[in-house]
């Protein structure tokens, strides 16, 4: 996150294929800031990311603290961006899913994994 941050994204924005954005929440608990690099994809304006924890039983904190504090920034490179969260429809999901398996195939196997239905996040800009 300090890399991404201090060169503006030219570190850390491209990891393994992917293409990563730093999400900025609100501690659900403690009201603190808190930053996850994440893996995310794009629908028109929209970004998207998965709350997969690697296919784990348990949504990860940070899609906890989207639930109790929707309004939030992310930055892209260089940009930071406030945004509103919200958790994509059964509907959606099927539809955004094949876009975040194409940045990261594992999803589907994550999805296989778990019994939890692993939530697809939209990020609209405010």
């Amino acid at each position: 996150v300090r890399q991404y941050e201090a060169t503006g994204g030219r570190t850390g924005h491209d990891w393994n294929g992917a293409s990563i954005l730093i999400l900025h929440t609100r501690g659900r608990k403690t009201g603190d800031t808190r930053k996850f690099p994440l893996i995310y994809g794009r629908d028109g304006t929209d970004y998207l990311v998965v709350a997969s924890r690697g296919g784990s039983p348990e949504h990860p904190g940070w899609y906890k603290n989207l639930l109790a504090h929707p309004d939030v920034k992310i930055q892209v490179r260089d940009a930071v961006l406030p945004v509103t969260a919200r958790t994509a429809s059964a509907a959606e999901k099927k539809r955004l899913w094949p876009t975040m398996t194409a940045e990261w195939p594992d999803y589907d196997k994550y999805q296989a994994g778990t019994t939890r239905d692993i939530p697809v996040v939209v990020l609209s800009q405010r």
